[in-house]
């Protein structure tokens, strides 16, 4: 028995559906009590800023896979799944980081290490370089996630303040986080509807004529919301200026968590050289 193909209506709605699960999934373990959960956002901030510069400072693979194995254990004690955590990271990240890393596997010259067919030969040298930026690239991607995962993306707004972050930036992102998934919301019941409608199985030329139909009221119900947004803000007194309802306090446990991460953060970096 033939198994029935998906049309282009049951994509797009599943692709919007799991979006919708994974960034409930994230609000779900940032209210969660763990480490990480605890720290105040700019010790976070700060700390990733500095394990990233670290690691791209650092010329050891050991020291990059020991930083690596301290953000598994950070992840685990913020009570996230590790199996979880690093199927997110390496799902995706062959086919983003494979252009890059296999042709510098045949073309960076280097002493010759493994003969494939067609006269192919990976050399020493390119291996260590595709492994220095596979690891770079999983860390940077892992230290990202962590901080997304644990922190609530307005909580992580606030702390961008002491990064001399525009307010501009600042609003923009946020305005654009909260009303995506509105749009999302928007988009999926639009699909949904229109595939209650349908009886049987549309050609390919009328799936396309759909999406595009859809793509286009999407967009102007987009810009009509973002007008209307502006003027309620404007309504509401809006200056374009940032303002934090739940004040961050740093304690007594932040600042030593913070300085534990920067100093290793440096230590990476003094090892690595």
């Amino acid at each position: 028995m033939k198994l029935k193909r998906h049309n282009a209506l049951e994509h797009v709605i599943r692709g919007i559906s799991s979006t919708l699960e994974r960034s409930l999934f994230a609000e779900i373990i940032s209210s969660q009590p763990g480490l990480l959960q605890s720290l105040d956002a700019r010790v976070k901030v700060v700390a990733k800023l500095a394990l990233l510069i670290a690691v791209n400072l650092s010329h050891s693979l050991v020291v990059i896979g020991a930083v690596y194995i301290v953000v598994l254990v950070l992840a685990c004690s913020s009570r996230i799944q590790a199996v979880d955590f690093i199927r997110r990271v390496w799902l995706f990240l062959p086919f983003f980081t494979g252009v890059l890393i296999i042709p510098a596997l045949f073309l960076t010259p280097g002493p010759p290490l493994i003969s494939l067919p067609f006269g192919l030969i990976i050399t020493r040298t390119g291996l260590i370089t595709g492994l220095f930026l596979l690891l770079r690239v999983s860390i940077s991607v892992s230290l990202t996630l962590l901080l997304i995962l644990t922190t609530p993306w307005n909580t992580v707004l606030s702390a961008l303040h002491i990064l001399r972050v525009p307010d501009v930036f600042i609003l923009t992102l946020g305005m654009t986080y909260r009303y995506i998934y509105l749009l999302l919301h928007i988009a999926n019941d639009m699909f949904l509807s229109r595939q209650s409608r349908v009886v049987g199985r549309l050609s390919g030329e009328e799936q396309r004529h759909i999406m595009a139909a859809a793509a286009t009221t999407l967009l102007s119900r987009s810009l009509n919301m973002s007008s209307e947004v502006y003027l309620a803000m404007k309504s509401r007194g809006f200056t374009g200026r940032v303002v934090t309802l739940k004040p961050l306090e740093m304690n007594k446990r932040d600042w030593v968590w913070g300085g534990l991460l920067l100093s290793l953060s440096l230590a990476a970096i003094i090892l690595g050289r």
